[in-house]
């Protein structure tokens, strides 16, 4: 009996010391997992170094093979912490110069075409007619009666000095225009006459446009001595000539009624 169990255990013992080995040898079998190579990056067309994630990579390998912290290459791709890279991902490693720029110094480069210039915008031209008109009532506003105002003068120049008109007004209802201004800012001022009140402003400053044909108005009114002094003056009714030759004819008729009465009593 103890026979038996003690072949019990030594039978169990090299069972056990089989499949011990069996195990090993497995396990010694078994082919370790292999890294893929890490390409070397090479920069493209733009400079940008690109590196596509391999199966098996970590951002730790990337970093160590690259020669680049880990922090920096988070930083450079905008990855967090927790962030983990997959097969397939681009990482991007910096910027280098072209990989085919020997290349392209070898290729003949093609000079670029010269554009044709481009032509300065020509200003725009305007017209401004301008009346110094004699405002009889006094209301600063030109009536169609009210004419051109005699013996002022008129002046147009712009800013920088390149433009200066002076023209003398004349009776008439013409407005004064000068054409072929070039559009910009101007100044217009009126002189009036001695003997005239102005009625508006007499200086201003306008804005004229390309296209535009602009009209402005300055008004002036003669003061009391100037219409004293144009008023007609009427002449003494008794130096009058026709009154004169009505007073003879009734003088002859007198005379002609009393020769007949005296004729007619005898």
């Amino acid at each position: 009996m103890k026979k038996l169990s003690v072949l019990k255990i030594i039978l169990g013992l090299a069972l056990l010391l089989i499949l011990g080995v069996v195990w090993q040898g497995s396990v010694q079998a078994a082919p370790q997992m292999q890294l893929t190579p890490f390409p070397t990056p090479t920069p493209g067309t733009d400079g940008r170094i690109i590196y596509i994630i391999q199966p098996g990579d970590t951002l730790w390998r990337v970093a160590a093979i690259s020669g680049i912290s880990v922090a920096d290459l988070r930083d450079l791709n905008y990855l967090d912490a927790d962030d983990v890279v997959i097969p397939g991902q681009e990482i991007f490693l910096g910027l280098a110069g072209p990989a085919e720029e020997e290349e392209a110094d070898i290729l003949p480069t093609s000079t670029p075409t010269p554009s044709a210039p481009t032509e300065t915008p020509q200003p725009g031209i305007g017209t401004l007619c301008v009346l110094l008109f004699e405002d009889e009532n006094g209301d600063a506003i030109r009536q169609e009666e009210e004419v051109s105002l005699p013996g002022g003068a008129i002046n147009i120049s712009n800013r920088d000095g390149s433009v200066s008109i002076t023209e003398d007004t004349t009776d008439g209802l013409e407005y004064f225009c000068t054409e072929n201004l070039e559009e910009g800012s101007y100044n217009v001022s009126a002189a009036i006459p001695e003997g005239y009140n102005p009625t508006t402003v007499l200086n201003t400053g306008l804005e004229l446009a390309g296209g535009d044909v602009s009209y402005l108005t300055f008004g002036a009114q003669a003061n009391s001595e100037t219409v004293e002094e144009n008023i007609p003056i009427i002449e003494d009714a008794g130096k009058s000539p026709m009154l004169g030759l009505i007073g003879v004819l009734l003088l002859l008729s007198g005379v002609g009624l009393g020769i007949y009465a005296i004729w007619f009593r005898k």
